[in-house]
């Protein structure tokens, strides 16, 4: 019995040495990011990982692990702000390339179909902007891919990634091929992301068919000694939770698009750990620090349960010396070219075009410039199904981007429209079709109703591969100012204004692009506008209203940038734009019976007009921006038959949400200059508590005469403050707000506005 136990202890160590320690990482969405707290917890505990099995979530962080990353460095990814704008689907500081984004618009629903040559409709909606999640996939795998031979065993870990075959209903174990596709196959929630091709198959998220994939780990691994499984998934019901159901059934699509977690696969000589991480949700993207904390905790409770069933360590030293030495292999990021995956001759030549590549051609290409060329290319959101994976051809030592093209969505329909306390309320719809051959030709539909404004748009964007654009458009828009109920009418302090605008328009536009970030305009419109208002303060009903008729024309240029985080209440980014305009115009003045004047006149006028502003933000903490905004405006416009037709159509300066749904004379001049203060702070990742001020300072002063006619005041001290102070919550229909907001003008002072969408209108001709 001795000698037993002697010959125990010698072998003892050579058991601890062969043991071999598999890790199980479940899906969860973004608690999964708990995993790397538990990576951190078990390399800083000298506790090896020998093969790793992730789902979904579990796949992205496992897989960068597998890849070369340490613990600390996939930690300061997720912590980022590019991580963010990954997930938001926004591009990478210095990769935003204004020139292919359209006019905002108050959509904010976009039902993307694919219309075949039979008419038939596909729906190819996803809820998600992919295209910068994409990128970021391939590009921190690449490398890794290329030492593997796209072989996951021979990654810096062994690695196993599920998949799901939705068509088969089975799981898809992905070892092999590029493994920035099996990372993103794996984290595909059908109707959020739009799936990929894997080996010729559309893959979905891992975790609709096993959200938990310890056999997988038993079965490809062939049984490790120790398997260490992570859940993150709240989905472990073994019966029916009659105590939560009414809670719970809120979330029915997400449990019937996930498999349930088991903590029964991990037999006794495994671990099974599950970070407490109650009150978190699979979109807390923003509580990464929390979540990563939260999975780092809860290994060190079970630290001393992991060292009692896992004999073997390595030192992080080692780790790290081992994890050095597979990066030094890494290849340089040198590439050859493009590959294309469905797309013909007349496609790919179009789009080698915009990154300035060319086949056959005997260079490389640095990565910079791929990159650039993939975000100039995604720009255009008809090519946000240009599916990227970066491959190494190991005969010519040098990568190349393959561009797959996903279902195409060539006809898009965008909904939106903004509710309000204010008679400002209105419906919009867009539809966008798209036809791809040697250029690319948009043609667009818009349409806007309500009480107060209406619209209706026509136009076809013509994109050449040069670059360049020609957009030849259509347009129609009236304003109601007098329709103008308020439901805070006893808190405000503003009146409706007797004031009915049409604008008819055509005109052209012709785009270039401005260095990597601006776009350069030049446009030429042709407007028929009727402006019908009265001369005095009160109204009555049978009072008839002046009519100011004006024809004409302008021509000009415009050179915008633009990276602000949102189209209306942004809190990041910024913008910039210059505008100069030439205007030739006729106006025919036709009087009400509140005007002096007494018959009809007719003036042509010529002007030009010059107007330029600036906005940034700046981050002070993680929960407070400040930012600025200045705009100035000169021009020799004269004026028309009476002030008020002069002063509706003279610039004017609106920098609150609400000042175009309002007639502020006291912030209109010809020439002037203004600006202000925006102070954000973020009570919660989608709340903003906001503070501005703004300052409007008029050169020319415009008052009424005695003759009703209009003339300058040269009061050198006036200046008129605009402020509000808003809560706002950026809710996925637009922004939800309520607002208290100040005008120094004698008609609209103070108001308070509650409004849920998007306050957005075309320009006027003569804005």
């Amino acid at each position: 019995m001795t000698r037993c136990f002697l010959l125990l202890l010698l072998l003892l160590p050579a058991l601890a040495n062969a043991q071999r320690v598999g890790l199980v990482l479940s899906g969860g969405g973004a608690k999964g990011i708990a995993h790397i707290g538990v990576l951190k917890a078990l390399e800083e505990n000298d506790i090896p990982v020998d093969y790793i099995v992730g789902t979904s979530m579990g796949g992205i962080i496992g897989g960068c692990y597998a890849a070369g990353m340490s613990p600390d460095q996939i930690e300061a990814m997720i912590l980022s702000d590019q991580f963010m704008g990954w997930v938001n689907g926004t591009p990478e500081q210095g990769f935003n390339y204004f020139y292919h984004q359209h006019d905002v618009t108050p959509s904010f629903l976009k039902v993307n179909l694919g219309l075949d040559s039979t008419f038939n409709f596909q729906l190819n909606s996803s809820l998600a902007r992919d295209v910068s999640l994409n990128f970021a996939l391939t590009e921190r795998t690449a490398q890794a891919s290329a030492i593997a031979g796209n072989n996951f065993d021979r990654l810096f870990v062994p690695l196993r990634v599920v998949a799901a075959d939705i068509f088969t209903q089975t799981e898809v174990i992905l070892s092999k091929g590029s493994m920035s596709d099996a990372l993103r196959a794996t984290q595909t929630v059908p109707f959020f992301y739009t799936p990929i091709r894997v080996d010729g198959k559309y893959l979905f998220d891992g975790g609709i068919y096993n959200n938990f994939p310890v056999d997988v780990a038993q079965r490809e691994f062939h049984n490790p000694d120790v398997i260490i499984g992570v859940n993150v998934s709240s989905k472990v019901f073994e019966g029916y939770p009659y105590k939560d159901d009414d809670k719970l059934i809120s979330k029915s699509l997400l449990y019937m698009l996930m498999d349930k977690t088991d903590p029964k696969k991990i037999d006794e000589h495994g671990v099974f750990i599950q970070p407490n991480l109650n009150g978190y949700t699979a979109f807390d993207f923003t509580r990464a620090k929390s979540l990563i904390d939260s999975g780092y905790r809860q290994t060190l409770r079970q630290l001393e349960e992991v060292k009692g069933k896992i004999a073997r360590r390595v030192p992080c030293d080692t780790i790290a010396v081992k994890r050095n030495a597979f990066n030094d292999k890494n290849p340089p990021m040198l590439f050859d070219g493009l590959v294309f995956k469905g797309y013909n001759s007349k496609r790919r030549q179009y789009i080698r075009r915009l990154f300035n590549t060319h086949p056959g051609e005997e260079r490389l290409y640095p990565y910079s410039d791929i990159k650039r060329g993939y975000f100039r290319l995604v720009a255009e959101d008809f090519f946000s199904n240009a599916h990227p994976t970066i491959l190494y051809d190991s005969t010519r030592r040098a990568f190349s981007l393959q561009l797959s093209r996903r279902p195409q969505h060539n006809f898009q329909v965008d909904f939106g429209g903004v509710i309000a306390s204010r008679d400002i309320s209105n419906v919009f719809v867009g539809l966008n079709f798209y036809h791809f051959a040697n250029t690319l030709q948009h043609y667009y539909l818009s349409f806007q109703t309500g009480s107060f404004y209406k619209s209706g748009v026509a136009k076809v964007r013509i994109d050449f591969p040069t670059p360049l654009y020609l957009e030849p458009y259509v347009g129609f828009d009236s304003w109601d100012y007098f329709e103008n109920n308020d439901v805070f009418e006893e808190l405000s302090r503003n009146r409706p204004t007797v004031l009915t605008r049409i604008n008819r328009r055509i005109g052209f536009n012709l785009g270039i692009p401005v260095q990597e970030s601006f776009r350069g305009n030049l446009h030429i419109e042709s407007f028929n506008n009727d402006d019908r208002y009265i001369n005095g303060d009160v109204f009555i009903s049978n009072d008839t209203l002046d009519d100011l008729h004006i024809r004409g024309f302008k021509t000009g240029f415009n050179l915008s940038a633009s990276s602000l985080n949102r189209k209306q209440y942004a809190s990041t980014g910024k913008a910039y734009s210059l505008t100069g305009d030439y205007f030739q115009v006729s106006a025919t003045h036709t009087p009400g019976n509140m005007s002096i004047l007494a018959q009809e006149s007719k003036q042509r006028n010529t002007w030009f007009r010059i107007r330029g502003s600036a906005e940034q933000f700046f981050k002070l903490s993680r929960s407070l921006n400040l930012g600025y905004y200045a705009e100035a405006t000169f021009s020799n416009q004269p004026f028309f038959q009476n002030y008020f037709g002069t002063i509706i159509n003279t610039p004017s300066f609106t920098p609150l949400q609400d000042s175009r749904t309002l007639v502020l004379q006291n912030f209109r001049s010809p020439n002037y200059v203004a600006g202000g203060g925006r102070a954000i702070l973020a009570l919660h990742p989608k709340i903003d508590y906001r503070l501005e001020g703004y300052l409007f300072k008029p050169f020319d002063y415009l008052e009424e005469n005695s003759q009703q006619g209009a003339h300058i005041s040269r009061d050198i001290e006036s200046a008129f403050l605009a402020a509000a102070t808003s809560i706002v919550y950026h809710a996925p229909i637009g922004p939800i707000s309520l607002s208290l907001n100040y005008y120094d003008d004698d008609e609209n002072q103070l108001g308070v506005l509650f409004h849920i969408g998007f306050l957005l209108y075309n320009k006027h001709s003569l804005e």
